[in-house]
């Protein structure tokens, strides 16, 4: 005859399981990004598809890309950078900050003009441009233009044209491209310029042209693990981020995919 175990035995095996499938449970890594604003909307359900498929997790601050590395550079504790801007990952890579066989260009982009609403017409930007009547008495709305990427890209398109000095005293200058973006959607701007992912993001303003992409540098957003980075899975999240389900998310939102 097969003895069965006591009661108390069987309640004791239970209870052993469930001291170690707490631990288990509790192994889920956190990977700790740091993103610029624009990538803000894509990059949230890029990182709900990331913690569905892995069981781990992502926390992104977001910010003007000249903001975080700066903060990367004082200590701060992020494991992943990506920025809007080449120059900012290079100051990180100079400074000996980052993983430099783990950089990738990740995404392009373009700058747009958008408006507040629907009502505004499209226009042709070029030299022929005539942007200060088109502002009128209004401010134009744009990301900080000495560090923050999509300022310093408007500046440098708005200075080609020749409009940078007929309309920089009307420059309403905002901590990111985010920030600059809200001016336009609640009406404080009647005009801006931000990324046309941005514009996608956003149902309270519409894009009303296109800056020629000879006007200002390519509009690249590189991404590296962090070189005191100690969580295992970052190089699998950056991975990711260049996998099937994100790059539709990406290319949804109007972001260009580089050839890796």
């Amino acid at each position: 005859m097969i003895s069965l175990p006591h009661r108390p035995a069987i309640l004791a095996t239970f209870t052993l399981l469930a001291a170690f499938a707490l631990p288990m449970k509790a192994m889920a890594e956190e990977v700790t990004v740091f993103a610029a604003a624009s990538l803000k909307t894509a990059l949230d359900d890029v990182v709900r598809e990331w913690e569905s498929d892995t069981g781990n997790a992502a926390a992104v601050s977001y910010a003007g890309s000249s903001s975080l590395a700066k903060q990367i550079e004082q200590g701060a504790p992020a494991d992943l950078f990506i920025s809007a801007a080449v120059n900012w990952m290079d100051h990180l890579q100079d400074a000996n900050l980052i993983k430099p066989e783990t950089r990738v260009d990740l995404l392009g982009n373009s700058l747009v003009l958008v408006a507040h609403g629907r009502g505004t017409e499209p226009v042709a930007i070029d030299t022929e441009f005539d942007l200060p009547t088109a502002l009128g008495d209004g401010k134009l709305a744009m990301a900080l233009v000495e560090s923050v990427p999509a300022g310093v890209y408007g500046k440098a398109a708005l200075s080609n044209l020749g409009l940078w000095d007929q309309v920089s005293p009307q420059v309403a200058q905002a901590d990111n491209v985010r920030a600059a973006l809200a001016l336009v959607a609640t009406g404080e701007a009647p005009l801006g310029i931000v990324y046309a992912t941005d514009a996608v993001a956003e149902p309270d303003v519409h894009v009303v042209g296109i800056f020629p992409a000879e006007t200002h540098a390519p509009i690249i957003y590189p991404a590296a693990v962090i070189k005191d980075s100690a969580t295992p899975s970052a190089e699998a999240f950056l991975a990711y981020l260049s996998g099937p389900k994100a790059t539709a998310i990406f290319e949804s939102q109007g972001f260009q995919t580089l050839e890796k």
